[in-house]
């Protein structure tokens, strides 16, 4: 006779229960076993999902990127230029979000999600055309949004406004050449 048992545990949404097997298989095989074969139906899960993604849906994203980093570069630009008090801490805040939306956004520019594929978008067939010169501006870009998180922790407004300024450059150049105004 096997002396099977059920052990339940939540988290914040969820009941989970796991079957432990006595007498049976061992139980840390059966686990092995079951948590590779998630992984594996999961990892399957996701390459299906991609593969089935609308261009509409990654220019969607692609918007929500630059939005997010429109949200947070406004306000450093606003303490620099004076409009509103400089709040280092929050300057540090926006910077990190600016930074990890630099590293999202070159996903959102996948093949087949175009100006002659996606009507409502800004970005230009060019950055398709062109994939070598808009990696170059990406990546200087993220440089970059790298160094405005780094100079940002230390506080200095003088340092910060200055490397806002290389950053908001970096804007502008991919800007002028990659989106339509």
């Amino acid at each position: 006779m096997q002396n099977n048992s059920v052990l339940n545990f939540n988290d914040q949404y969820r009941t989970y229960s796991v079957l432990i097997l006595r007498g049976g298989k061992p139980m840390k095989k059966t686990l092995s076993v079951g948590l590779a074969g998630s992984i594996l139906g999961l990892g399957l899960l996701a390459v299906v999902q991609a593969a089935e993604t609308k261009p509409e849906d990654v220019a969607s994203y692609r918007q929500s990127v630059y939005n997010i980093i429109g949200w947070n570069f406004k306000p450093i630009g606003a303490m620099v230029k004076g409009e509103v008090p400089f709040d280092a801490a929050a300057v540090a805040r926006h910077a990190q979000y600016v930074e990890l939306m630099s590293k999202a956004a070159p996903e959102a520019f996948a093949k087949g999600t175009g100006p002659s594929v996606v009507k409502k978008t800004e970005a230009k067939e060019e950055i398709w055309t062109k994939p070598a010169e808009f990696d170059s501006k990406m990546k200087d870009f993220q440089q970059e949004a790298t160094k405005l998180a780094e100079v940002a922790k230390g506080g200095d407004q003088t340092a910060i406004k200055a490397q806002f300024g290389k950053t908001a450059e970096t804007c502008k150049a991919c800007h002028k050449e990659f989106r339509k105004d």
